[in-house]
């Protein structure tokens, strides 16, 4: 019996920004659905349905509440809607004309390059350049934005509170995208324009 979900579970360029993906239930389990739009960031833990077995108890299901019941009154944890608002706000940011990016010169060519360049060999990937965006726009943009401002103020909070002396974002990459890359690309980004490391 042929399985959509598993026959094709690709369905973008890693080259290009995702624009599809596959509907999943509130368990996780894929519904067959191919939907028009990036996946938003949210935690999920496909789990596998147990095998149903004659004359057996019904087994109790484990619920995997990743990031739920953390939060105190002194620390709240809603990682997943700074995300989605973070890459919003880079999508809107990378969408714009070059002229309206509010960043430095040398960081204008390093996007162009990175965004548009033919090269010879493996070309970064899509999440590659979408990581380093999101840096120089934490970096460079939005401490010039109402609302980059105020994020930047709610990062800055919840790092004193977990790491008091010592601020620290963090860009996840999942397994096998490139991470290296990604910091060969900063490294770059350092070097040319130190800007970007900052």
């Amino acid at each position: 019996m042929s399985n959509p979900f598993f026959d094709r579970p690709i369905l973008n360029s890693p080259y290009d920004a995702p624009t599809r993906h596959w509907e999943l239930d509130a368990s996780g389990q894929p519904t067959q659905k191919i939907l028009e739009a990036r996946r938003r960031a949210s935690f999920v833990t496909p789990i596998p349905k147990p095998k149903k077995r004659r004359g057996a108890a019904q087994q109790e299901e484990m619920v995997f509440a990743e990031g739920k019941g953390l939060s105190t009154a002194d620390q709240q944890y809603d990682t997943t809607s700074l995300i989605n608002e973070v890459r919003s706000l880079v999508d809107d940011w990378r969408a714009q004309p070059s002229s309206a990016w509010g960043v430095t010169p040398e960081t204008a060519r390093l996007l162009q390059h990175w965004r548009h360049y033919t090269f010879g060999g493996p070309r970064p990937f899509f999440c590659q350049v979408e990581a380093v965006e999101t840096a120089i726009w934490l970096t460079e943009v939005a401490p010039h934005t109402k609302r980059g401002k105020s994020l930047l103020e709610t990062f800055t909070l919840a790092s004193r509170n977990a790491n008091p002396e010592l601020t620290r974002l963090a860009l996840k990459l999942a397994t096998g995208s490139g991470k290296t890359t990604v910091m060969a690309m900063r490294r770059e980004g350092e070097r040319r324009c130190p800007s970007v490391g900052s």
